[in-house]
């Protein structure tokens, strides 16, 4: 498993995660082997939300069925995410401190690694956002900072009041659904749908600015729309890419839609959405593949994205 410290962070983080929005209807003995599986694959860092499962219970189900040692706590990285009410979204100071500390009480952890902003509230106030921000920061009650979803605009707007350092971006991408990288690639390509730039340059932005890409939703064809490995009928040259290129290094498919994203310069973290252990370890094996220039460019290319 390969690992990096994120800039901006002292975190020694595996470059795959195991996200835990599916587990609430785990028992324990489901969610410890999960957990277990991800250990042992060399996956440290494990994602949630306070919306997972509805009012903190995937955080819940997390808390109650693994018990860390001091020493396995210092040794993973927990992270969650904070903003997502029922119809709403909200970033003011009460919410953020409110839920952080149900986060808490859930994971039953005395702090979290990393909170992320989940997805752009337009009501936000900034100096709200940094109030929340150093109350957590200043308590020890969270470590590292980060955004979800978000534009380089957005995050500019915060950087003017928040002080402390927004290290991650979770943003969803796979080889079928990748328009921040896709649109790059065919910039000024009047007519061509692909050259549409739909998040303001994020992936250039964040590299400009020491900012870690976490991409979610890594085997998704679009939102939610079901997974493309294995779909023929729909995506039959790129499971033939990725069923020859899985044999040539010796791993399965879906190790290699894992090394497509791992492969970039960008040193992206891949959010795993799986409750299956088997998964986790298919997965997980794609971050030691580094795959060639030719092979990154057949799957971009076999999943329908143009090279102009």
């Amino acid at each position: 498993m390969k690992t990096l410290t994120p800039p901006q962070t002292t975190l020694h983080a595996s470059n795959v995660i195991l996200g835990l929005m599916r587990i609430s209807t785990l028992d324990d003995q489901e969610i410890n082997a999960l957990v277990g599986t991800a250990r042992e694959a060399g996956i440290n860092v494990f994602d949630h939300a306070d919306v997972y499962g509805g009012d903190h219970l995937c955080e819940r189900r997390f808390g109650d069925a693994v018990t860390f040692t001091p020493a396995e706590r210092e040794s993973v990285i927990i992270q969650s995410k904070v903003g997502i009410r029922n119809g709403f979204w909200d970033f003011s100071k009460e919410h953020i401190l409110s839920s952080v500390e149900k986060t808490l009480a859930a994971l039953r952890t005395d702090y979290l690694d990393t909170l992320l902003l989940h997805r752009p509230d337009t009501l936000m106030e900034p100096d709200e956002v940094a109030a929340a921000f150093d109350s957590l920061h200043g308590s020890g009650k969270v470590r590292n900072f980060g955004v979800s979803n978000e534009t380089p605009g957005q995050i500019e707007l915060l950087k003017r009041s928040v002080q402390q350092p927004l290290a991650f971006n979770q943003m969803q991408l796979s080889i079928t659904h990748a328009p921040l990288i896709a649109a790059g690639m065919a910039a000024n390509m009047a007519g061509l749908d692909q050259s549409i730039d739909r998040d303001n340059g994020i992936l250039d932005y964040s590299r400009l600015h020491d900012i870690t890409l976490q991409a979610w939703s890594p085997f998704q064809k679009g939102f939610f729309d079901g997974v493309f490995i294995g779909d023929r009928e729909n995506f039959g040259p790129l499971n033939d890419a990725l069923d020859e290129i899985a044999s040539a290094h010796g791993v399965t498919p879906t190790g290699i839609a894992v090394a497509w994203i791992t492969r970039h310069p960008a040193s992206m973290q891949v959010v795993l959405g799986t409750t299956k252990p088997e998964r986790v370890t298919q997965s997980a094996a794609g971050s030691d593949v580094r795959l060639d220039r030719e092979e990154w460019y057949r799957l971009f290319t076999a999943a329908g994205h143009k090279l102009p």
